[in-house]
């Protein structure tokens, strides 16, 4: 078999590029260069998987954004649309306007509530005493104050009231009595004559309040002392069956 001179060009040139031959400082030069080339392609995928991947949780996250904010809107229409069922004629009202619409409505039902629990004397199942001032006093002249004492009924109480307000020499203008299943609710409107401040006008109101409070710490204080009625003296619901 003959030799092969290595140095020999043409014999190289005889083979098919890309076969991985090294010969010489041009074989070299191509490896490195197929080399570079098997790696590119990988970077890049690598690059555009990550990239995918960015994507995605950008995208999950816009759609997050999205659906929290249709449901905040959905929960501000839903409180809206309430409070335009409670405001008559408020259909077209803008939200700044039905806000206030609504706050104004409902310190009119307030009032309005105050009105007729003021007007109506029915006893309620807890001790109460309620003091408070009638009218303007630089214009009247006068103080008028509006006082009411709700209890259990006890027949002393009138002339505990009387005695009080004697001693606190004041002119009753009206007085309203209304007992209900035991309890009673006394409601008086008195007046005193001369000049009063604001301080004073406090002060009078809370003499009051206090005079009342010593008249239900009495009653109290009489019923803790009587004897427990028993059953045999309280009349008894007969059942026919």
């Amino acid at each position: 078999m003959g030799s092969v001179p290595v140095g020999d060009s043409g014999f190289c040139r005889r083979f098919p590029k890309g076969l991985g031959f090294n010969f010489g400082s041009d074989g070299s030069s191509s490896s490195v260069v197929l080399d570079q080339e098997r790696r590119a392609p990988s970077r890049l995928g690598g690059k555009r998987v990550g990239a995918g991947i960015l994507d995605a949780k950008t995208a999950m996250a816009m759609r997050s954004h999205s659906e929290a904010e249709r449901q905040r809107r959905e929960r501000i229409n839903g409180h809206l649309a309430v409070l335009r069922s409670m405001v008559p004629c408020a259909d077209k009202l803008e939200k700044a306007a039905l806000l206030a619409e609504v706050i104004s409505h409902v310190k009119k039902l307030k009032r309005n509530a105050a009105e007729i629990n003021r007007s109506y004397t029915v006893p309620s199942d807890t001790d109460e005493v309620r003091v408070e001032v009638e009218g303007d006093v630089t214009i009247a002249g006068r103080l008028m104050v509006r006082a009411s004492l709700c209890c259990d009924n006890r027949p002393e109480i009138l002339a505990d009231l009387r005695q009080t307000l004697s001693g606190l020499h004041l002119k009753t203008v009206r007085a309203e009595i209304s007992t209900l299943g035991g309890r009673m609710k006394n409601v008086l409107v008195m007046t005193s004559e001369g000049n009063f401040s604001n301080l004073d006008k406090h002060l009078f109101v809370a003499s009051v309040h206090q005079a009342l409070n010593s008249i239900l710490d009495r009653v109290n204080s009489r019923e803790d002392l009587l004897p427990r009625i028993s059953f045999a003296n309280k009349r008894q619901r007969i059942s026919p069956f």
